[in-house]
């Protein structure tokens, strides 16, 4: 679904700090739950929004930002698809101050565009795009950012874009061709032998330690050819694959959905190399079974959302290319969670829901190339109201309390009661002081604590070269 990544790498850090700290349980999902709201506190953001701190970068942020306790996690590409996973610290001690940890090459070899997910313990993301061939897993020491394991999915067109889902212990992710993976996350094999967690987190700090040893003698010895340790020399744990669906047959690019014991599989039909297919899939989470399939007209690159019993999946006849959005067509549909029967579907003629829908009090709420936020009743698909914004839309909505945000293509934030649709305020990055970074906004903004968290992506169109930036907004 993503197809360019360019530019430079290196992630300037200048912060207008505004201390505060945040209760945020961990988000171990896509967008924070089934419903996609990218929130889960239950707290508005901001009546008139303030910028708290802004953290000027030239990577390209695709996905969406996590929130933790202390940190935000953001992904991002730079130069030559190089990658990065970052901990920007949600409370900055100083100005300048730089971020938590930063995972990078040679440990991340792919560009990565997936969110990640987490629980107390672990963070866990995908790398791999549309142009590279093979992903990687990989789980992460959520205290301390030790790598522990990483699962390799060979193949063409494999790639784990998605978000994946953490319930107990297994992870649900899509794997682009690689169809659908559930993997469980508690344990992992060195050489064929099984190590549970708390042994393999003692076995490769114990091995980090060894490396840095080493390297600190041959400092001594010769300090000109010394090589620092890189983590990308721990050892090779590899988690068992408990299922494995529709490999060679489907392509899964969006977020998987779980819901109970079902997993809702989103696959897309890819015009180009004319492979996958489009439909919603249902599966067994024990099993992967296939439980029941929903044949789609558009693409559901978004994935599905869920409220009780309804299930909603946005569709486009494009991707996330910015060239393309012109000719674009979208869809909503709404399908039952326990047969996969259409209950209704919108059509939207000129613009495409790339991203997936937010669901809250009865509503649910997209947003289209178009420009448009639509807003429709999840029991009948009535349109309950239409707010044009000033530029086309990528990112997903989020829901706090009654208060719908979006971020459109020209980096403007805009909030909008649930209900009525009426505006309550908008925030232009591009020229509010303290940021001044016009960046298009594809991963969506989040809300937790009472405070915005929102990341811009400038891989092509008008602003294609120009800064980005990761932004906190809230109130002082």
């Amino acid at each position: 679904m993503f197809q360019r990544a360019i530019f430079p790498l290196s992630l300037l850090l200048g912060m207008v700090s505004a201390p505060y700290a945040t209760t945020a349980e961990p988000w171990s999902t896509y967008r924070a739950n089934p419903q996609r709201t990218a929130n889960l506190d239950g707290k508005a953001g901001p009546e008139r929004p303030q910028l708290l701190w802004a953290v000027p970068s030239k990577e390209h942020h695709v996905a969406s930002p996590v929130p933790t306790r202390d940190s935000l996690l953001v992904s991002g590409i730079g130069a030559f698809n190089v990658s990065s996973v970052r901990a920007v610290p949600i409370q900055p001690k100083s100005a300048n101050a730089p971020a938590g940890w930063v995972k990078s090459t040679p440990y991340l070899k792919l560009p990565t565009v997936s969110s990640p997910c987490l629980t107390n313990e672990l963070i866990i993301f995908g790398d791999g795009m549309h142009q590279t061939s093979g992903a990687i897993l990989h789980c992460l020491k959520a205290d301390s950012a030790l790598p522990l394991w990483q699962l390799p999915v060979p193949g063409e067109l494999v790639h784990l874009e998605g978000s994946p889902t953490i319930v107990g212990n297994r992870v649900f992710i899509g794997g682009g061709a690689a169809g659908v993976l559930c993997v469980a996350i508690d344990k992992a094999s060195i050489d064929g032998k099984e190590y549970d967690l708390p042994t393999l987190a003692q076995m490769q700090a114990d091995r980090w330690k060894e490396l840095q040893a080493k390297y600190e003698e041959d400092k001594k010895k010769d300090p000109d050819f010394a090589v620092p340790p890189s983590e990308d020399q721990l050892l090779k744990a590899v988690p068992k694959v408990v299922w494995q669906v529709g490999k060679g047959k489907w392509h899964v690019d969006a977020p998987v959905t779980v819901v109970g014991d079902k997993v809702l599989v989103a696959s897309a039909f890819l015009d180009k190399e004319q492979v996958g297919e489009r439909a919603l899939f249902c599966l067994d989470a024990k099993t992967g079974q296939t439980l029941w399939r929903t044949p789609l007209v558009l693409n559901p690159w978004g994935g599905a959302a869920v409220d009780k019993d309804t299930v909603i999946v946005t569709g486009s006849s494009v991707g996330y290319y910015y060239s393309a959005i012109n000719s674009a067509k979208g869809d909503i549909v709404a399908l039952d969670l326990a047969t996969g029967k259409q209950k209704w579907r919108k059509e939207i003629p000129k613009g495409g829901i790339v991203s997936c829908a937010a669901l809250a009090d009865g509503i649910a709420v997209t947003t289209a190339t178009d420009g448009q936020v639509r807003a429709y009743g999840i029991a009948n698909g009535d349109l309950k109201w239409r707010v044009p914004t000033k530029a086309p839309l990528f990112a997903p909505p989020a829901i706090a309390a009654g208060v719908v945000y979006v971020g459109d293509l020209r980096g403007v934030l805009s909030a909008y009661d649930l209900k009525t649709g009426t505006t309550k305020w908008e925030f232009d990055l591009g020229t509010a002081p303290g940021v001044m970074a016009p960046g298009m906004i594809y991963g969506g903004v989040v809300v937790q604590d009472g405070k915005l968290f929102v990341a811009t992506c400038n891989l092509e169109g008008p602003l294609a070269q120009k800064p980005t930036v990761i932004v906190c907004i809230g109130s002082k």
